[in-house]
């Protein structure tokens, strides 16, 4: 990506893409942003500014949990795990996600002539 090219994500996709993430396995918030950095092809960084007040916001509305725990280079860290709550939140962003974007694939698709 080129420097200062825009790459900022639509409301919501953060949040999302953690949820997505956590679904797998519950991680503590560096282990977090590195898989999505991992799983996007080095395409998204997720900066601690970004990443923290999410994560945040995803407790505050009981979507996850976090516990104290100790990361492989033993060190204390919270590790965060989605909840029911988080689960069934996912599907609907997931299905709103794709619903969006196939309207947006269909408009920009080439006119036939």
């Amino acid at each position: 990506m080129k420097q200062g090219e825009q790459r900022d994500l639509f409301p919501g996709a953060l949040e999302m893409m953690i949820l997505r993430t956590l679904k797998r396995q519950p991680l503590h918030g560096y282990a977090l942003a590195q898989d999505i950095k991992r799983n996007s092809n080095d395409l998204l960084q997720i900066e601690e500014g970004s990443l923290y007040p999410a994560l945040q916001r995803l407790l505050k509305e009981k979507l996850v949990t976090a516990e104290w725990g100790i990361s492989s280079t033993n060190r204390r860290v919270r590790i965060y795990k989605l909840t029911a709550a988080g689960r069934k939140h996912l599907e609907r962003e997931v299905s709103r996600f794709e619903r969006m974007l196939d309207g947006i694939t269909r408009v920009l698709a080439p006119v036939e002539s």
